[in-house]
């Protein structure tokens, strides 16, 4: 039985070489199928949330040809938080003529033309947000202009990322049965909090897939509808108990979902004096 290898690729061309370079790996390979996705001229920041978004959604080897140094460090970083293998497909190449040649390693940056303040502020959010994914630095979230909470798999890192690309700080908090929330949540200088739920259904069909994708057992809480169902009351009844906003995620997309996190943003920000 043939097993099933992911692979991302990211390629700041047409994808061409990245592509040809992953099926010839491949191919050594015994008894392994190529599921691949492709992405073709990346380069722009903005790009990132969607990619990095399917990344999440379904887990495998990133394989990219991006040199510009800021583009490179965000897919890199945000693979290291996501925990999937990210490789520069011209490495070691690259390492073993540095060092044969004697030469320095010199990766391309974007034009400075091209630098604005919109652009900084892309670039800091995308850094904090990778930086307060999935409850890390949960203590320290002062600085984030949203804190979305929700159970696993409910689409937080991905609206997270999506927000990050239009200049958005925004943190993301898991809820695990058993588990106090931080007392960063409902601290009296807390951001805008934002509650994410989705469908029971839906949810255990999408946690199913992702403990397949994991080759581990579906016979779990973890996807199990009725315990799934009091997860997300429990979700529910913790947002309404603090006064959080909630969105319904089940029939949304991510491009949605943050458009009305921005207009509670932009509401937010009318009201305070």
């Amino acid at each position: 039985m043939k097993k099933t290898l992911v692979f991302h690729l990211i390629s700041h061309a047409s994808g061409e070489l990245i592509e040809m370079l992953a099926r010839n790996a491949v191919a050594q390979l015994e008894g392994v199928h190529l599921e691949r996705k492709l992405w073709k001229r990346v380069r722009r920041m903005g790009q990132l949330p969607e990619i990095l978004a399917a990344v999440a959604d379904s887990p495998g080897f990133v394989l990219h040809s991006i040199s510009d140094t800021d583009i490179r460090e965000a897919i890199e970083a945000a693979c290291a938080r996501l925990g999937v293998p990210c490789q520069f497909a011209l490495e070691p190449l690259i390492s073993r003529l540095a060092g044969y040649s004697n030469a320095s390693v010199q990766l391309h940056a974007s034009s400075g033309n091209l630098f604005d303040e919109d652009y900084f502020l892309r670039v800091e959010a995308m850094k904090y947000t990778l930086a307060h994914d999935d409850g890390v630095a949960s203590d320290d979230l002062a600085d984030a202009d949203v804190i979305i909470v929700g159970v696993s798999r409910a689409t937080k890192t991905p609206t997270c990322m999506y927000l990050a690309s239009r200049g958005i700080k925004a943190a993301n908090v898991p809820l695990v049965p058993g588990i106090q929330i931080p007392v960063a949540l409902v601290s009296p200088q807390a951001p805008l909090v934002v509650g994410l739920i989705v469908d029971p259904a839906r949810l255990s069909l999408i946690r199913s897939a992702r403990l397949t994708s994991l080759h581990q057992s579906e016979n779990t809480d973890y996807s199990d509808f009725d315990a799934l169902r009091k997860e997300l009351l429990a979700a529910r009844r913790l947002f309404i108990l603090h006064g959080w906003p909630i969105i319904d995620v089940t029939n949304r997309s991510i491009e949605q979902t943050a458009a009305m996190i921005i207009d509670m943003l932009e509401a937010r920000a009318a009201h305070q004096p």
